[in-house]
Formats: structure tokens, sequence, C-alpha cells
């Protein structure tokens, strides 16, 4: 704070020594005995040391008004038209946000509702293709699921920065949350002929059953779309990590520390051309949220495994 001061106060405290020089030298000129320099500049030394310590607390309150976002008082013409710019400009800051978040509430609002309307038809294409079991019906079913995905990416996107939630944070039974994610893509497993190895986990977490399914799911997405031979594999490591285990493309080593960024995609997601590089970093979001903690390790051409750690209790959010 004392080196902030003096970088403020510099041109003051020069002025000081070149009158203080001009004076000494004046009473030096004329052949004056020492004392008579001496004595006054040391009087005057003992104001400017007082004056300044006086000054430098004026000016630590200041600083601690300012940090609280409050504004010290004006004491001449040059900082009240400071502080009548400034609250000009927090009247338009608080203007500007006001409008943003309402905009943004719009934008959620009208992607909600776009999104429930447009999983009518979803669900009644669903329906009429139950009944086919051919390669052509598998075929659109897996596509449906997968628009069905990217409209669940666009609302958990919105929600993510809402000043809302509707996280339920509670103990869940971790296979109660796995089994219907397993199940939603029961018929991609097939239809590529992939192998699904789920060992159940017998363990109770401390989540939300919606969010940690968004995630899982996801992982199970990306396990299939990636995977042409070979399966996926569910395990527990150990107590609390839960693993998801492919056979898949794998992923590159330049890219394995960004495929949690936004928007990243990576090589093999860019020969991809449905890959949309915000999948895993929903998840990452939302298991930070959760109290979670998510990784990933992979070899090129051998697989790729993502891990849960579901041991954290740092939960982020407010359960309401």
């Amino acid at each position: 704070m004392v080196i902030e001061y003096l970088k403020f106060r510099w041109k003051f405290a020069v002025l000081l020594a070149i009158i203080a020089c001009v004076f000494a030298s004046s009473y030096l000129l004329f052949e004056m005995p020492i004392i008579t320099v001496l004595y006054p500049l040391a009087l005057c030394l003992i104001i400017v040391i007082v004056s300044g310590a006086v000054d430098f607390a004026k000016f630590c309150s200041s600083h601690r008004l300012l940090a609280v976002d409050a504004l010290p008082e004006a004491k001449n013409l040059i900082e009240r038209d400071y502080q009548t710019i400034i609250e000009k400009l927090q009247e338009e800051e608080k203007v500007a946000h006001h409008e943003a978040v309402s905009d943004y509430n719009n934008m959620v609002e009208y992607y909600t509702v776009w999104a429930h309307q447009i999983k009518t038809p979803i669900a009644s294409m669903r329906l009429q293709l139950e009944p086919e079991d051919t390669e052509q019906a598998r075929k659109l079913m897996s596509d449906l699921n997968r628009i069905e995905s990217y409209v669940e990416m666009v609302l958990t996107f919105l929600r993510l920065d809402s000043d809302s939630s509707d996280y339920v944070i509670k103990e869940h039974n971790l296979d109660e949350i796995i089994r219907p994610a397993v199940r939603k893509f029961a018929k991609d497993f097939i239809s590529k002929k992939l192998t699904m190895n789920y060992e159940p986990t017998g363990f109770t977490v401390l989540t939300d059953e919606k969010w940690l399914s968004f995630i899982i799911e996801q992982i199970i997405s990306n396990a299939v779309k990636y995977t042409s031979e070979g399966g996926v594999k569910i395990h527990m490591d150990e107590p609390g990590v839960l693993c998801i285990e492919d056979t898949g493309i794998g992923i590159a080593p330049e890219d394995l520390p960004r495929i949690f960024e936004n928007g990243y995609t990576g090589f093999n997601g860019r020969e991809d051309k449905r890959a949309s590089g915000i999948g895993l970093y929903l998840c990452k979001r939302i298991a930070g949220n959760l109290g979670h903690k998510i990784t990933a390790k992979s070899q090129l051409g051998l697989g790729t495994t993502l891990i849960l750690d579901l041991n954290k209790s740092d939960i982020n959010v407010r359960n309401e």
C-alpha cells in the first residue's frame, strides 16, 4: 500500500524536494550559519511527515471504500466530475445487465418450448418404429436417439448459466441410474454388433439423478459413436470411481488434454462431421457442479476410458 501511495504522490514529493533545495541553497549563498538552514528544514520535514501520514490515511480509506463499490466523498470539482461519470456508467451497466438477463431468460424459455414441441414428433416416430425390427428401422431409431440427444444438449447448455437450477441432490443407487442409460442405446449396440459388459456397482452416490444420467448417457453415446467393433465396458475401478471403457478409435495424445473444452473436437472429431465438441464440455461442467470429477485416458486406435470420480462432496449447486 505504501508503494502505491508513493507512486500516486511522487510528483508532490519531487516538488517538495526541489523547494527544500532552493530554500537551503538560498541560505547557504548568503553564508548564514548552518543551524539557520537545518532548523527550518527539520521543522518543514516534521510538517511534511505529519501531513503525509494524514494524507496516506485518507488514501487508504478511499481505497477501502472503492473496494466495496462505495465512492468516497468528493473533495473538489474534478472528483465530483469523476463521480458523476462513474454513477452514469453504473446506471448504464445496471440497465444493460437487466436487458441481458431478460434476453437470456426469453431465449431459454423459447428453446425450452421448442424442445418440448419437437419431442412430440420424435416420440410419435419412435412409437411407429418400435414394432419394426429391420435394419432400416434400427438405423432410423438410432438417428432419432441422436436428435433427442442434441435437443437435450441445447437445453443443458442453456441451463448451465441460469440463475435458477433444478438440481435435487440426494443419495441414489448408481446402478438405477446406469441401467436406463444402457437400455437407451440397446438398439445402437445391436445395429453395430457391439458388446456391452456392465458390472453392477452396488454403490450409493450423492448426486442429482437427472444430471448424472445426462453425463453417463453422453459418455455411452460417444463410446458407441466412435466404436465400430468390440464393445463398451462399464465397471467400478475402485469404490466410487466409475469407468466407461470402449474399444473405439481412441484419442490422439495431443488432443487428449483439450477434449473437455467447449467446441473442441480434435482430429477424430473433425474426421466425423457429426461431432459438435460440446458433449464432453457439458459433462465437465455438470460434473463440477455436482462435486464429481471426470477425466479421460486413451490410446489412439485402442479405445478410450472416461473416469467418473463420484466420491467428491464439494457440491457447487443449491439444492432447491
